[in-house]
C-alpha cells in the first residue's frame, strides 16, 4: 500500500512539473501572461500544493542579468580589477604629449608644472640656449615617472621653430609627418608575422596647442594648424600666460575663440561624437564649456598663509597656479592626467590610428593588385577599367 502511494505521489509530481514547464513556455512566448498566471508546487510531506511566485522574465530583446543577490555564493568576478591593476603596475604604461606654440609662451614650464618634475627638453639640458630655428624641428624627451608604485613612461615632444618665421606657410607639415610616422611604425610592428608581445607605443596621444594671450581672435596660423591636426590627433587648446589678461578680458577672449572654432569646423578634444553615454556627455560638456583653458605655468614655490604653493610672484601678489580662482591649470591637469588620460589613449588607438590603418591597408592592397595585374596583362594593357 505504501509502495502504491509513493508511485502515485511520484506520478503526480511529474505531472505537476510538466504543467509548470508548459506554463513557463507560455509565459516566455507571451510575457503578459506571466502576470496573470499562478504557479503552485506539490509539497509531498504536507500532501498539498503550495503557491509560488511567478518567475522574473527578462524584457524582450534583452539578455537576462544575474546579479550578486541571485548568485548562490561568492564567485570572485570583481577580483579581475585587482588582476588588471597588478598587471598594469608591473608593466607600466606610456603617455606621449606634444606641445606646439610660438617661442616664449611657456611650453616647457607648463609641462614641468603638469608633472611636477623637470621633464621638458629645455630643463633637461643645462647648457640649453633658446634659439629660434629656421624650420620646425621636432625633439622628444622621455622619462620614467613613478607615483605610488605606478610607472609611466612620459614622452614630451617639442616643436621649436613653429610660428616663429615671417613666412609660416606649411609650417605644420613636419608635425603632420611626425605623427603619421609614429602611426606607420606601430602599423609595421602589427603586420609582422612574429609580433612583439608588447608593441612600443610612440604615437602622439595628445597635442596641447598654445595660443598667445592677445585678447582678440584666433590667428590664421592657429585656424589652419588645428584644422589639419584635428583630423589625426587629439588637440587641447590653451591660452598661455593668461595672467596678462584681466578676468573680463579672459572670458571675452575664450568666448571669441569658441566661436572661431565652431565657425571653422575645428575638432578639439573631447569631441561630442565620442561620448559613450549620458554620464560622459555631462562630464565632457563641462570641459567643453571651459575650452580653451586659461593657464599659468611655474615651477617655483612660495609661502601663502603658511603653506607652500606653486605660483608666480608679482608686486601685487602671488598668482597661485593650482587655485581655480586664479587660472584653469587645475582643470587642464585633471583632463590630461586624472580623468581623461586613458580616454586620450583610447581615442588615439581606436579613432585616429584606426583611420590611418584603414587608409594605409587600402593603399597596400591597391598597390599589390596593380602589381599583380601588371604581371598578368602587361604594363601597356592595364586600363583603369581593369583595375576597378
Amino acid at each position: 500500500m505504501r509502495a502504491w502511494s509513493r508511485v502515485n505521489s511520484r506520478l503526480f509530481l511529474e505531472a505537476h512539473q510538466i504543467i509548470l514547464c508548459s506554463r513557463l513556455c507560455l509565459c516566455a512566448s507571451d510575457p503578459a501572461h506571466a502576470h496573470t498566471c499562478t504557479y503552485t508546487m506539490f509539497d509531498s510531506e504536507a500532501g498539498r500544493e503550495t503557491e509560488i511566485p511567478p518567475p522574473q522574465l527578462a524584457e524582450p530583446g534583452t539578455q537576462g542579468i544575474i546579479r550578486g543577490r541571485d548568485l548562490f555564493g561568492y564567485v570572485g568576478i570583481e577580483a579581475v580589477l585587482d588582476q588588471m591593476r597588478r598587471k598594469t603596475m608591473k608593466a607600466g604604461f606610456e603617455f606621449n604629449i606634444m606641445v606646439v606654440g610660438q617661442s616664449g609662451l611657456g611650453k616647457s614650464t607648463l609641462v614641468n608644472t603638469l608633472f611636477k618634475s623637470k621633464v621638458s627638453r629645455k630643463s633637461c639640458t643645462p647648457s640649453y640656449e633658446e634659439k629660434i630655428s629656421r624650420t620646425v624641428h621636432l625633439k622628444s624627451v622621455s622619462h620614467i615617472i613613478e607615483e605610488k608604485g605606478v610607472k609611466m613612461r612620459l614622452t614630451v615632444i617639442d616643436t621649436p621653430g613653429f610660428g616663429d618665421q615671417i613666412n609660416n606657410e606649411n609650417c605644420w607639415d613636419p608635425i603632420v609627418k611626425y605623427i603619421n610616422e609614429q602611426y606607420e611604425k606601430y602599423l609595421t610592428e602589427e603586420l609582422h608575422i612574429t609580433r612583439k608581445r608588447r608593441i612600443p607605443d610612440t604615437r602622439v596621444h595628445c597635442c596641447v596647442y598654445f595660443l598667445p594671450a592677445t585678447g582678440h581672435r584666433l590667428r590664421p596660423i592657429d585656424v589652419e594648424f588645428m584644422k589639419r591636426l584635428g583630423k589625426i590627433v587629439s588637440i587641447v587648446p590653451v591660452i598661455a600666460k593668461a595672467d596678462t589678461l584681466t578676468m573680463d578680458e579672459r572670458l571675452d577672449f575664450k568666448q571669441r575663440i569658441r566661436q572661431d572654432l565652431q565657425a571653422s569646423g575645428i575638432r578639439v578634444y573631447p569631441q561630442k561624437e565620442y561620448d559613450e553615454d549620458v554620464e560622459d556627455r555631462i562630464r565632457n560638456d563641462k570641459i567643453r564649456e571651459n575650452i580653451p583653458f586659461a593657464v599659468v605655468g611655474t615651477d617655483k614655490e612660495h609661502q601663502v598663509n603658511g603653506n607652500k604653493v606653486l605660483g608666480r610672484k608679482t608686486k601685487w601678489g602671488i598668482i597661485e597656479v593650482e587655485n581655480v580662482a586664479h587660472c584653469e591649470f587645475a582643470n587642464l591637469r585633471d583632463l590630461l592626467v586624472r580623468s581623461h588620460l586613458q580616454d586620450l589613449k583610447d581615442v588615439t588607438h581606436y579613432i585616429h590610428y584606426e583611420t590611418y590603418r584603414v587608409r594605409r591597408l587600402n593603399e597596400i592592397i591597391l598597390k599589390h593588385f596593380i602589381f599583380v595585374t601588371t604581371l598578368a596583362f602587361g604594363e601597356h594593357h592595364v586600363s583603369k577599367r581593369d583595375l576597378f
